[in-house]
């Protein structure tokens, strides 16, 4: 699939620091980077876009849209004849298609974790600042008594150990959601296995909708949502009502029938705050 020209010069243009009406830049591919967080829409009356993570949002479009160099395949897709060497010069693919590079998906832990890899039974060692890589997940199957942690934010996942204290009373391992084109291997492994599923995301309305519409309606036995006994507090101390208000308009409420889920969203209403996750990091009460 290919980004049409005019949004690919207005993402550009958000990738310089620019701020841009978001009336000039309405297509699907920039709904998707301000669901993912990359890029974010503020305003209620002149709604504007703005870049969040200049890095994410490359490395988006290289998963994505095997797209290396944006300014380059803006030059490229304007020329009346465009050689194959062009094309592959600013795309992982000459045919600018989707490219999935890997299958599979990250792991990550503080403890050994003791599972089955292609019949064999084997350990995972996990080294601090350094992750692992399933590749063949359809044969990768952990002990019965391990969870599986779904991580939404890079930063949660990176430092994983400095977060243990929530995951006392499980013995774990974390999954990351990104490379986010990896996401359906990731669902497609959870099905086969007989492991739960905890899903930890940031506190908001986004974030519960990740976790509904990419996990619990793929999982609806085995997943559950991650919300530690003093959430309360945390969204009353350290929530972040901006995020509450650009989010509270499209978050439906309708279907949730999970009575702790359904609590939360009430506790985030009732403060009209939303809580990242980013805060456990250092956070150790």
């Amino acid at each position: 699939m290919k980004i049409p020209i005019h949004i690919a010069q207005k993402i550009v243009q958000l990738s310089q620091g620019e701020t841009l009406p978001s009336s000039v830049a309405k297509h699907f591919i920039i709904e998707e980077l301000i669901s993912e967080r990359i890029i974010e829409r503020t305003g209620r009356i002149q709604k504007k876009l703005q870049l969040i993570n200049r890095n994410t949002l490359f490395l988006y479009l290289q998963n994505k849209y095997g797209i290396s160099d944006l300014e380059k395949y803006i030059e490229v897709s304007q020329k009346e004849n465009v050689q194959r060497s062009d094309l592959v010069e600013i795309s992982s693919n000459s045919k600018l298609k989707n490219v999935r590079t890997f299958k599979g998906f990250l792991v990550n832990s503080y403890l050994p974790i003791q599972a089955t890899l292609n019949g064999e039974e084997t350990t995972l060692n996990f080294t601090e600042g350094t992750f692992q890589f399933i590749y063949d997940f359809e044969n990768f199957i952990p002990e019965n008594n391990i969870t599986i942690v779904g991580i939404e934010n890079a930063e949660n996942f990176r430092w994983i150990a400095k977060q243990k204290k929530l995951f006392a009373d499980i013995k774990p391992l974390f999954v990351s959601r990104y490379p986010q084109n990896q996401s359906k291997d990731l669902v497609k492994w959870l099905q086969s296995i007989p492991n739960n599923y905890l899903h930890f995301g940031d506190f908001d309305f986004a974030g519960i909708g990740i976790y509904l519409n990419e996990f619990k309606r793929h999982l609806p036995e085995k997943a559950s949502f991650f919300i530690p006994e003093n959430i309360e507090i945390l969204i009353a101390e350290k929530g972040n009502k901006k995020r509450y208000d650009q989010q509270k308009i499209n978050f439906k409420t309708e279907s949730i029938e999970d009575e702790k889920l359904a609590q939360l969203i009430q506790t985030i209403h009732c403060y009209k705050q939303g809580l990242d996750q980013e805060i456990f990091i250092n956070y150790s009460e």
